[in-house]
Parts: C-alpha cells; sequence; structure tokens
C-alpha cells in the first residue's frame, strides 16, 4: 500500500523560474529577497556563504546623525527614514522568524578627548543644530555621569538619544529563518556570470555550470557588485572595496553592563566606536583603509583601534580579545548607495552602500521590492539611481547558455 502524500500547509511550491533573483546574500540581499517574497514574488538568492562577508564583520550601528556628515545632506534623510522604520522592521522579522535581532535603542554618546577633538565634536553640534537633529551637548563630567567608566581626559560629549544599534549577526540568523518562512530558494553556490541576451539581463550561470533564470536580477553583492563577469561596461559606476578592521572583546559577566550606550569618540585625530552587546561583547572599530581587496588584519591597525578605545575607556585594557577581522565594505563614487533600475533592462542594483549597510537595510529592502513588483521606486528612495553618473552601458549581447 502507497503511503498518503504528505502537505506543508500554506506551502508555496519553488517554481523551475523565479521572477527575480537576488544576487548576494548580506543584509541587503537576504532583506531584499524577504520583502519581494512577501509581496508575492517567487525568489531566489544566490550566495555561497550568506551573511559571511561585511554584513558579519559589522558593528551594528544605526547612526544616521552621529555619521552625518557636510554635503550629505540628502543621504542623512535616507538614513534617518531608514532609521525610522527599524523598529517596526525587527519588530515583523522577530514575529515571523521567531528568533531575536538584537535591536537596541539605548542612543549613543559621542565624546571628545582634547581640545582639537573637542572642535571637531563642536561643529558637529551645530551641523545637527542646523538640521534639527536631537542630540545634547555634555560637558565631560556629565559624559562620566552617563558612563562611570569613561577617561578622565574626556573634555565634552554629545548624547545622540536616537542614534541605536543593532547585532547584526542575529539580524542575518533571523533573515535567514525568515527566508526559510517565505520559501525562498538559496543557491549557496558563486554566480559565474551575468547572464545577458539582446541587451536584457535575464538571469546567472553559477559556478557548478547551473543556469537559473528570471524577468529581473538584482544585484547586491556589495564590493562585488561591479567585478560579475557578464555585467556589461558602463551598466553600473564601479563599486570599490574600502577595508574596515574590527575587533571584538568579551566582558565577564561580573561586568555585564560595561558601557550602557554605544561610545564614538575622536582620540588625537583617530575616529573610534565602542559598541557593547548584551550578552557581553564590546565591538570596537574600525579602520577605513582604500587598500583594494586586502582583508589580512594588521598589527598597526589593531594597535591603533586599541590605543584609541584605551584613550577614551581605559578599562578595556583588562578585557580579552577574542575576535579580529577585517571587512570590505562597498563604496560608490559618492558614498551613497545605488538603488534601482541600472541602465541594462532587467538588472537592478541595492549596492554601494559603503558605512551604512546595516542602517540602510530596511529602507532598501522596501524600496527594491516595490520596485520589483511595480517598476517604480518609492519617494523616499528616489535620488539614488544608478544612472546618476551618467553611466550608459555599450551595445552588449550574448546568448545566454540554456538550463
Amino acid at each position: 500500500m502507497e503511503a498518503p502524500e504528505t502537505t506543508i500547509p500554506h506551502a508555496r511550491p519553488a517554481p523551475a523560474r523565479p521572477d527575480a533573483i537576488v544576487v548576494g546574500g548580506g543584509l541587503i540581499g537576504l532583506a531584499v529577497a524577504w520583502r519581494a517574497a512577501q509581496r508575492g514574488l517567487h525568489v531566489a538568492l544566490v550566495d555561497p556563504e550568506p551573511g559571511s562577508g561585511a554584513s558579519h564583520a559589522a558593528a551594528g550601528m544605526l547612526a544616521p546623525a552621529t555619521e552625518a556628515h557636510y554635503g550629505e545632506e540628502r543621504l542623512l534623510r535616507l538614513n534617518l527614514a531608514s532609521a525610522r522604520r527599524y523598529p517596526d522592521f525587527v519588530a515583523e522579522l522577530e514575529g515571523v522568524s521567531g528568533t531575536p535581532a538584537g535591536y537596541t535603542a539605548r542612543g549613543t554618546l559621542a565624546v571628545a578627548f582634547d581640545s582639537g577633538d573637542r572642535a571637531v565634536l563642536a561643529d558637529l553640534a551645530a551641523f545637527h543644530q542646523r538640521l534639527g537633529l536631537d542630540s545634547e551637548p555634555l560637558s565631560g563630567r556629565e559624559c562620566r555621569s552617563l558612563e562611570p567608566l569613561l577617561s578622565p581626559d574626556v573634555q565634552s560629549g554629545l548624547h545622540v538619544r536616537g542614534d541605536h544599534q543593532i547585532d547584526n549577526r542575529m539580524l542575518v540568523a533571523a533573515l535567514l529563518t525568515a527566508l526559510t518562512r517565505e520559501h525562498v530558494t538559496v543557491h549557496r553556490e558563486r554566480v559565474a556570470e551575468l547572464l545577458v541576451e539582446h541587451d536584457v539581463a535575464i538571469g546567472v550561470r553559477l559556478a557548478d555550470g547551473r543556469t537559473l533564470h528570471a524577468d529581473r536580477v538584482v544585484l547586491a553583492a556589495g564590493c562585488q557588485s561591479t567585478s560579475i563577469p557578464g555585467l556589461p561596461p558602463g551598466a553600473l559606476p564601479p563599486i570599490r572595496p574600502v577595508k574596515g578592521q574590527i575587533l571584538r572583546l568579551s566582558v565577564p559577566a561580573s561586568a555585564v553592563p560595561f558601557l550602557g550606550r554605544a561610545v564614538r569618540g575622536v582620540v588625537r585625530g583617530r575616529q573610534v566606536y565602542l559598541v557593547p552587546r548584551e550578552h557581553g561583547e564590546l565591538v570596537v572599530g574600525a579602520t577605513v583603509e582604500e587598500q583594494g581587496f586586502d582583508t589580512q588584519v594588521t598589527a598597526g591597525g589593531v594597535y591603533e583601534l586599541l590605543r584609541a578605545a584605551h584613550g577614551l575607556v581605559p578599562d578595556i585594557g583588562e578585557l580579552p580579545l577574542t575576535e579580529v577581522r577585517a571587512g570590505l565594505r562597498p563604496g560608490s563614487p559618492d558614498n551613497a548607495p545605488l538603488l534601482g533600475p541600472t541602465a541594462l533592462p532587467g538588472l537592478v542594483a541595492a549596492t554601494g552602500h559603503f558605512r551604512n549597510g546595516v542602517l540602510l537595510t530596511p529602507i532598501t529592502a522596501d524600496a527594491i521590492a516595490e520596485c520589483l513588483v511595480s517598476g517604480q521606486m518609492p519617494e523616499d528612495a528616489q535620488g539614488f539611481e544608478p544612472q546618476r553618473f551618467g553611466n550608459e552601458p555599450r551595445r552588449f549581447s550574448k546568448k545566454a547558455a540554456l538550463a
């Protein structure tokens, strides 16, 4: 007698041809795939090790105000809009995945170490005031009342209550679970080639020889986005890798909480941040190095980070150093993301987020999902189109390999 056929209630059978292929399994790619699947699309995601790149190395700071820079007001508006979405984004994700994402809303304290650093912080405070951002200047004593472990040499500070943090590694895990819930097919394989036929992107060829075809391909491969074979010259502006070395230290249970909030500082001209985790980890980062695709950790990079962090919080010298790592941020020509349709029909960009990949995850996912469904970019994500640099692809046709 044949065994009865079993079915999974509400399961969505995976089609032979997905509606969209997402290339890249960092936080951006994972979130785009999740949101697109929620909108009813059949989605395939391709990445040999989802969540293992810059999304794994990051500190998880959600800091639109303390990361604000002159001349980047448009990017600041995008960052602020994404930060406002984070609480609802995390609540929904945790409800779907059943796992915590590590979001905390304890604010950020930016501090200055000497007179030169104090001037930099005063300029930032004035910039915040002009933009209407909520930040409160503090004296050195007021800083130490918030964070008693700060060095007595800290002279002033800026309390930014709206700059929060998330545990990026927990966020990756929650998104991977959510993809399973939405029946997104994850191909743990490298993309060997973007398939283009009659000047339209039609899919990808994987390193194992398989081909995947779809109506649209989303390029979310971070600093590798413009290195994928088959991408026509001029379809996207170049994405450069920007190296960041970052450290993790272990805080003994008896010393938790070590810090009550993220602390950013300028110590003799070098920027550093310390991000506490609820499970007893302290993240210290990060260097900014234009070193190509080099991911080696260097003694000099570790020394500079530890020296600056020790200047702010001398007690870190007693903490065990548990991890040193270097990641590659994807930087665009203007350090703002590339979002939306490219000059190559069928190819959509979600890359180039530089230092704001974790922060911009919610708004990027929502915007690209809308683009895939309706063909239009939402108003709050407009102005970051890949074509803003005037790039146009040369004529490029190649007969795609058949599955």
